[in-house]
């Protein structure tokens, strides 16, 4: 028996083992873009401080500044003179250039469409709302809502819409954000609507589009409570109940650009009929439509009954508050679910804050100290104390701000790094 020599065995042998990262796909984001981030998440900063946040020499940040300022996204801004000093120039700190760029963000929803225009900085300019009519409607209606809708900010802000550097939408539904694809949506009646491509041709302004839910997490992201956080959950519930979920600063959407459909979880075999046209999703139990379908009964409303959902969602809601058991008890159904849900939300993701959002959020039965107490009960039992959950009531011009934040990510994206697909 012969062995063969080491050479020999090293060759025919060494296979490698661990993950095939292909070239580049890790790459981190140039320095460019990471200083003018950084820039615009201070509001103003100094170059020293930029250049020890960032781990780079003073004469990096110096050089790229320059350039930044060049472009015109950046400027320079005397900053407040310590009062203690009497003596040298005055500091000079740096800021984002707040007229480089204007974009809007429109939500539309299965109750009211939303917009605002900001501008580079992220400041309201204007902002705007308009009723809906009920149903889904056509893409070339949709189309037409976006159109009148954007023209109403814009002439609140002064400009025409092709001063608007990019355009955000969010729909709510099943939404590809890299193929500006909509796969389903409550308020669309077709599937697999190219929206991101029909409404650029329409208004002629560049559109992204993503899910209502993801937008909401990159408001909060971008302005509100997840600012200072690494991974955070939001869970909104309205017509339907939605999710977005932020890891490492970035919103995750998986491999096909589609996750995070907490409503579409399903809590119930062969359950209640979901409007995605599935049974025992948990959005069945727990959304309005769901809790309008057992208000109808719970207050002998007739089957033709022309109430509107949120008139007969207050009118439980009140009823509920005056002591009613039945009412009571559909709310303590819904939060029951809704309990379940988050225990997920736990235990696949151990987030660092929950976020409850969205209109319905108004009912507190909800979110009620059962309901909260019943979902730590569900989660792993760690000796660490539960996820947090805030309760951001909020209305729909927060959903319109996530979206004015897709169309800075994209403008400052493109602007930073040509050649590099934003919404990936």
């Amino acid at each position: 028996m012969t062995q063969a020599g080491p050479l020999s065995d090293s060759a025919e042998r060494r296979k490698g083992v661990g993950p095939l990262i292909p070239p580049l796909t890790e790459t981190p984001r140039p320095l460019r873009q990471q200083i003018f981030e950084r820039i615009r998440a201070a509001g103003l900063i100094a170059r020293v401080a930029l250049a020890r946040e960032l781990g780079v020499s003073p004469a990096s940040v110096t050089t790229i500044c320059a350039e930044l300022i060049e472009a015109g996204l950046i400027e320079e801004v005397a900053a407040p003179r310590d009062p203690d000093s009497t003596r040298g120039r005055p500091a000079v700190a740096l800021g984002v250039r707040a007229a480089a760029h204007l974009v809007a963000g429109l939500k539309l929803s299965d109750r009211e469409h939303t917009a605002v225009v900001v501008d580079f900085a992220g400041n309201l300019i204007a902002d705007e709302a308009m009723p809906r009519q009920p149903g889904p409607m056509t893409l070339e209606e949709l189309l037409a809502v976006v159109e009148t809708l954007l023209a109403r900010v814009c002439a609140k802000a002064g400009i025409t819409a092709q001063a608007l550097s990019a355009v955000g939408i969010g729909v709510p539904g099943f939404v590809d954000v890299a193929e500006g694809m909509v796969h389903w949506s409550s308020v669309l009646q077709d599937r697999s609507v190219p929206l991101a491509a029909a409404a650029t041709a329409r208004i002629g302004v560049p559109v992204t589009i993503d899910n209502d839910a993801n937008l909401v997490a990159l408001a909060e992201l971008w302005f509100g409570a997840g600012r200072g956080l690494s991974d955070f959950a939001v869970v909104t519930i309205e017509h339907g109940v939605g999710m977005g979920f932020v890891m490492n600063h970035r919103i995750f959407r998986g491999s096909g650009r589609l996750g995070m459909e907490l409503g579409h979880t399903k809590v119930q075999l062969d359950g209640a009929l979901c409007r995605c046209g599935q049974r025992g999703c948990l959005e069945a139990y727990v959304a309005d439509y769901a809790l309008a379908r057992e208000a109808t009964t719970a207050l002998n409303r007739p089957a033709n009954d022309r109430l509107s959902i949120n008139a007969l969602l207050e009118s439980l809601y009140d009823h509920a508050k005056a002591g009613n058991a039945t009412a009571r008890s559909i709310f303590r159904r819904a939060g029951r679910y809704l309990a379940v849900g988050l225990s997920n939300v736990v235990n696949l993701f151990d987030p660092q804050l929950i976020i409850l959002s969205g209109e319905r959020m108004r009912y507190d039965y909800l979110y009620a100290a059962e309901t909260l107490a019943e979902m730590g009960a569900l989660a792993i039992n760690t000796s660490r104390s539960p996820a947090p959950i805030e309760i951001h009531a909020w209305g729909d011009l927060l959903w319109a701000h996530g979206a004015a934040a897709l169309a800075l990510s994209v403008v400052s994206e493109t602007l930073l790094t040509p050649g590099r697909d934003p919404a990936a």
